[in-house]
């Protein structure tokens, strides 16, 4: 003990603090390294990423749930419920990811705003409001998420929503009622099917099926309102355009067909909103005789290759774009199920995964990057219904 408190005093009760502080600084500084590297090694080792599934609670599904996805194996596993609601058939999320939207596909519509809670295990409702019309069917917000537009098939209308800057509706909606029809039985009256805004978020582009016809509305210089509409592309007499999609470096786009079971490309006039048809093909072979409704569609990330899928052929249509828009149907893969009303690329687009809503299935297809054929990976899940497939 003496020796102890001898040299305490020959260093003296500064120094001693110093040096003791000097220890404990060079301490923290190693340990964040070493947990760091740590960190590192775990995420290189865990391949999952999240997959957010909308469903049709008119089954035994009842609500939104979450899969685990490993991107390496393409394999889905861990099913857990986020939160009960009824018929979330269309799934947003926001930028960081925090906010999940749904538009709830009932009479009358209805749209939801979530977040997670702390432990990323469920979704918490911070508000659930009308849709100023029947089963809400789509959602999406503005690239500055300051609105939140929906499209309601049953009434043939959409709405738009204002945000706060935390993401929440924030002050009065406005809807607008589309009126027309078509030669189809299926085309009585509207059905506003998908709204997208611009890149630019200068425009609000409806999709509706009953009209065959794509209605652009202006938004406002404040954002927060739908100004003048006009209609940018009038498609083929019983066509029943469903869903739209953007090129993701090109002005161009691409417009599946319900009812026609057709793919169309065209061009986009950045300063007025107007589309150029380029391109129309049929999504199907052509010795195919039965009835099909086409869904879904979407566009690899380089832009090469077109998907969309087929209700009644249950299939996913393959094409090649050209550069100036040109699609060639290159195959149809079998979905491995029935009914595929949805599907999804993985963020690396290194697969496809379809929800098949008759079948109660999702199926995993692996998507060759030189053809953007895909192939049946042998990975598939039971889930009732799954309506809407979000990474």
């Amino acid at each position: 003990m003496k020796l102890i408190y001898y040299k305490y005093n020959a260093i003296g009760p500064y120094k001693f603090l110093l040096f003791f502080i000097l220890i404990l600084a060079l301490g923290c500084r190693i340990e964040p390294e070493k947990n760091e590297t740590q960190l590192k090694n775990q995420n290189e080792q865990n391949t999952n990423i999240e997959l957010l599934i909308g469903t049709s609670t008119s089954g035994n599904s009842k609500g939104i749930y979450k899969l685990d996805f490993d991107r390496k194996t393409g394999t889905l596993s861990n099913k857990s419920l986020l939160v009960e609601s009824q018929n979330p058939g269309y799934l947003y999320l926001s930028k960081d990811r925090h906010k999940v939207y749904s538009s709830n596909s009932t009479k009358p519509g209805s749209v939801s705003v979530y977040e997670w809670n702390d432990t990323r295990s469920h979704l918490k409702v911070i508000g659930q409001h009308s849709s100023e019309g029947d089963g809400a069917c789509y959602i999406e917000l503005n690239p500055s998420e300051t609105l939140l537009a929906a499209a309601n098939f049953g009434s043939g209308s959409i709405v738009v929503y204002p945000l706060d800057k935390d993401g929440n509706v924030a002050g009065f909606p406005r809807s607008v009622k589309h009126t027309g029809s078509g030669p189809h039985p299926n085309q009585k009256s509207a059905h506003a099917h998908c709204v997208k805004f611009s890149e630019s978020g200068e425009y609000l582009y409806a999709v509706d099926l009953g009209m065959d016809e794509i209605v652009a509305y202006n938004i406002t210089a404040d954002k927060r309102l739908l100004g003048q509409s006009q209609t940018v592309l009038k498609l083929d007499a019983g066509d029943g355009p469903r869903h739209l999609i953007f090129h993701q470096s090109k002005k161009m786009a691409f417009v599946i067909n319900e009812l026609s079971s057709t793919v169309i490309s065209v061009k986009i006039n950045p300063a007025t909103g107007q589309f150029e048809r380029i391109d129309k093909q049929s999504t199907l072979p052509v010795d195919f005789k039965g009835e099909n409704k086409c869904a879904d569609i979407h566009l690899s990330s380089n832009g090469k290759f077109l998907y969309a899928s087929n209700r009644g052929h249950n299939s996913i249509a393959i094409f090649s774009v050209s550069e100036q828009g040109k699609m060639e149907l290159l195959a149809n893969e079998p979905v491995q199920g029935d009914w595929p009303r949805n599907f999804v690329l993985s963020p690396d687009n290194e697969f496809l995964l379809v929800a098949n809503k008759k079948s109660n299935n999702i199926s995993v297809f692996s998507v060759d990057q030189k053809t953007g054929l895909l192939e049946y990976t042998g990975n598939q899940i039971v889930l009732s219904q799954p309506t809407c497939l979000k990474f």
